[in-house]
């Protein structure tokens, strides 16, 4: 549930990233073979970046990267020790959100069924024979196109017949059912991001705006043309899912669109501005494995024997094994402790010892500790990133070292190591 959530808020976000490209500098160009291809190509690139996994060999100082758990307060008295931020944690709100969004979707999945069910029964009970031409009485339209077949009203005049025939075969022929359909599957998908719907509106109208170019074409004037658009603007579309001569809210863009010089060649240029916007998020939000570095260990000792504090990271060989389990920074499901991070924040809480050594030489601060929940859920690579004393240290990665097993996180449905990080405060108030 958690990898699918975080899944689907990366793919909205490169979804509004590319429609910002799109908006800013293509949407106003009459290249609408080069539109058209942007928009499917970047409804595929939302549905495949998100799954990417960049290898970064320590950026930024990379050490300090991981999940970063609420801060533990440790005191040197009897009072309870606290977890802050722990009261914000709510288990069910999750599960509500993902509820939500699974009955959103359905709804858009069976909205598309029943779309594609009518049309189906409309075409069994007016087809003629082996022709592509369906007539019918019962709708507010025109006419529209979809499935290989065209939807003509019989009331319509045979001049207004054969023009819109004209304008629909030209959907046919360029397969723009095809494009409706996939959108309307990533309208599913991201039935609650804004920038899907903007999208769904800019493919209709590129459809639109290659239809009738390719009537104009064909010698049809345009004034006639206009005429005839304008005498159907008041007629309705009937189906979500068809490309409608007579859509309203499109009429205006489109005679503008009949007008408008063609674009020249070097209007391409301004893909190039989708490479900074794609590359920015994809550093941002995409999984991190981090490259293996050279270490040093340190090793100290407390009353529980020998604890080993690392700063760093372990030493690997890039042909090792060890280097093939090199923990990942962020993943698609992050590991889970039994009862979540309000139990696992409570854990160390309540067993975490003040070290008395450290009280009585007045020492407190706040160590950070570094920890990996390996593929089977257990905790390894214990280090310490921030020290303050060997002692407050020592206790701090003793108690990580403590640590029930986790559900491990998990990245393209596999169990991978993943790096966590939490900070114990060691308070003598």
């Amino acid at each position: 549930m958690n990898s699918l959530i975080i899944y689907t808020v990366k793919a909205a976000l490169y979804l509004t990233a590319f429609y910002l490209v799109y908006f800013l500098f293509l949407s106003r160009d009459t290249s609408y073979g080069r539109n058209r291809a942007y928009i499917i190509v970047a409804g595929v690139l939302s549905l495949i970046m998100p799954l990417i996994t960049l290898h970064t060999s320590r950026p930024l100082e990379i050490q300090y990267f991981g999940k970063m758990l609420n801060e533990v307060f440790i005191t040197a008295t009897h009072e309870k020790t606290l977890a802050s931020g722990v009261w914000f944690k709510d288990a069910g709100t999750l599960q509500i959100i993902f509820a939500i969004y699974i009955i959103g979707a359905a709804i858009i999945v069976l909205k598309l069924i029943a779309d594609l069910l009518n049309l189906l029964l409309l075409i069994s009970k007016h087809r003629e024979n082996d022709s592509r031409i369906i007539r019918f009485h019962s709708f507010n339209t025109s006419g529209f196109s979809a499935m290989g077949y065209i939807f003509i009203n019989s009331r319509l005049s045979n001049d207004e017949t054969d023009e819109i025939i004209k304008h629909e075969t030209n959907h046919l022929r360029m397969n723009h059912f095809i494009d409706i359909i996939f959108i309307e599957l990533i309208k599913a998908f991201q039935w609650f991001n804004p920038t899907v719907y903007f999208f769904d509106r800019s493919l209709r109208a590129i459809h639109e705006y290659q239809a009738d170019r390719e009537c104009l074409n064909s010698g049809i004037p345009v004034a006639n043309y206009q005429n005839l658009l304008l005498n159907q603007v008041f007629r309705t579309k009937a189906f979500n899912l068809t490309n409608s001569f007579s859509n309203p809210s499109l009429v205006r863009k489109r005679m503008l669109m009949m007008t408008k010089k063609p674009s020249s060649a070097l209007a391409a240029i301004k893909l190039a501005a989708v490479i900074p916007f794609a590359g920015f998020l994809l550093l941002a939000i995409s999984a991190y494995r981090e490259m293996p570095q050279t270490e040093q260990k340190l090793k100290t000792e407390n009353n529980f024997g020998k604890i080993p504090v690392v700063y760093g990271e372990n030493a690997y060989s890039e042909t090792s094994e060890e280097y093939k389990t090199t923990p990942f920074v962020v993943v698609e499901e992050m590991p889970s402790f039994p009862g979540g991070d309000t139990e696992l924040l409570k854990y160390l809480g309540s067993n975490t010892q003040y070290p008395e050594k450290a009280k009585i030489n007045g020492v407190q601060g706040r160590v950070i500790v570094r920890f990996c929940v390996n593929e089977t859920g257990g905790v390894d690579r214990i280090s310490v990133l921030k020290g303050v004393d060997p002692e407050l240290d020592a206790e701090a990665v003793r108690v990580v070292s403590t640590l029930p097993a986790f559900i491990p996180g998990k990245q393209g449905g596999v169990a991978v190591p993943t790096w966590y990080m939490v900070p114990l405060t060691f308070t003598l108030k």
